[in-house]
């Protein structure tokens, strides 16, 4: 294959594309597969010649949407989405083709300046003072990024040459209400699950402050190291949010850097009347959402905005010669913002998407799910036999069976064989739950109506 048969297939792919856009509607949201099913389909070896491109085209078509969950689908409500908006989707054919590894300024220059100027752009519309961030991959390498920056500033800048060994044990403050993400952080960052302290929550969900406070006081009085704490904006199980401006207030108070993790429910925030749900965030050091998740970026694009980079950058910079660029000392190279070296172009996607849709037509979508998940609640309420277990979060909400936990998971089992809608479960306060999350880019009020009438359908 060639750059002149990649004109003609490209073209063939962006049809299949529209079409199978157009189709989601009239497929089942999950594949009816087993595991192991699709591997079955595929050769033990890969080809020694080449084959023709038509083989592989039809090989894919005949194979891979069938075996797919599909996450564009309109009827998602299972996960936080990873929506695709088309917009997005046609910047990613670009950076695709330049096909550019934007490590350093001087690989990428657009690149790198795009990157500023959209994050600049999107902390003006959360309403953030961050000018400065980065983007990462995903959440899990943001929150990582801003522990490790926590150890070191923690332990005087030490660990990085020095090793863990001998050193005070570190601590670690989140909810129990804070994606598991954290406790990844925990583990990778030599920290250990043992010293992520989970703080008790009230009625609410919300970190209890004076027990984040006596937990502090009390590992110090042991010996042990506090190094920051984990503020939860939105939930991943029932959306629940920390009172953030007192969470930030206390490790504030304490001398501890306080991180936002607010990946899905950061998105919303481009609203000012939802953003009384994460007041404090900007006071806080470091702050992460995904706008991969509800405005339209597909995966991968996480931000991390920064209220001063030069720890983060102290924690995970490394620039050996042949990284440097001569005559430029001052320059940004992304890479020594994060984990990995390579760097894709992410930039391209938000900068498309922002100017293709507007803030104003993102808020519209935004308000639209919110509105659509409060009805929906209702609607499922109303139902005999079924009760609200976690109100509306944003477009957040949980439900369940009165006659308890077995024929609640039942009855999801029947909704997602059904293949209609597609929704998940979760615990809470020890319960069963079946979990609703409005939020597919293109979902109507009429899909979400859809899930109140599969249940109604498939009560026992």
């Amino acid at each position: 294959m060639n750059h002149e048969d990649l004109r003609h297939w490209s073209k063939h792919a962006a049809d299949w594309a529209a079409d199978y856009h157009a189709s989601l509607r009239d497929r089942p949201v999950r594949p009816d597969i087993a595991p192991g099913d699709f591997a079955k389909a595929l050769p033990d070896l890969a080809p020694e010649a080449a084959e023709p491109m038509q083989t592989i085209w039809d090989d894919f078509i005949r194979l891979v949407p069938g075996a797919m969950t599909h996450w564009q689908h309109p009827r998602f409500f299972a996960y936080f989405p990873a929506n695709a908006a088309p917009a997005s989707m046609l910047a990613e054919q670009l950076a695709n083709a330049m096909a550019a590894q934007a490590m350093l300024w001087q690989t990428s220059p657009a690149a790198t300046e795009m990157e500023v100027v959209v994050l600049r752009w999107l902390a003006a519309a959360l309403g953030l003072p961050h000018t400065r961030g980065v983007i990462h991959d995903s959440a899990t390498t943001a929150t990582l990024s801003a522990v490790l920056t926590m150890r070191e500033r923690a332990l005087g800048w030490e660990g990085l040459s020095k090793g863990l060994s001998g050193a005070p044990r570190l601590r670690l403050y989140a909810s129990d209400q804070t994606h598991s993400s954290v406790d990844k952080a925990a583990r990778l960052a030599g920290i250990g699950q043992e010293n992520l302290v989970k703080i008790v929550t009230d009625a609410s969900g919300a970190m209890r402050a004076d027990a984040l406070r006596a937990a502090i006081a009390a590992d110090r009085a042991a010996g042990m190291l506090p190094i920051g704490v984990v503020a939860c904006a939105g939930g991943t199980s029932v959306g629940a949010f920390d009172r953030i401006g007192e969470v930030v207030a206390v490790a504030r108070a304490e001398g501890l850097m306080s991180h936002v993790d607010a990946a899905w429910a950061g998105s919303a925030m481009i609203c000012t009347e939802y953003r009384a749900l994460w007041a404090g965030a900007e006071a806080a050091d470091s702050v992460v959402m995904n706008p991969h998740k509800w405005l339209g970026a597909q995966f991968d694009c996480s931000l991390q905005f920064l209220a001063d980079p030069g720890p983060q950058i102290r924690t995970l910079g490394l620039r050996p010669a042949y990284l440097e660029t001569p005559g430029q000392e001052e320059i940004t190279n992304f890479n020594e913002w994060t984990v990995p070296l390579g760097r894709r172009f992410r930039a391209l996607k938000l900068w498309f998407l922002l100017r293709a849709y507007g803030l104003e037509g993102l808020r519209a979508r935004i308000r639209n799910h919110v509105t659509w998940a409060q009805e929906a609640a209702a609607s499922l309420a109303a139902l005999p036999g079924v009760e609200t277990v976690t109100p509306p979060s944003l477009s957040l909400f949980s439900f369940a069976l009165t006659s308890g936990d077995a024929a609640t998971e039942a009855l999801l089992g029947r909704i997602n064989a059904d293949g209609r809608i597609y929704l998940t479960q979760t615990r809470h306060a020890g319960r069963y739950a079946i979990r609703v999350q409005v939020g597919q880019f293109d979902c109507t009020a009429e899909d979400v109506a859809m899930i109140a009438t599969v249940v109604s359908e498939l009560l026992p």
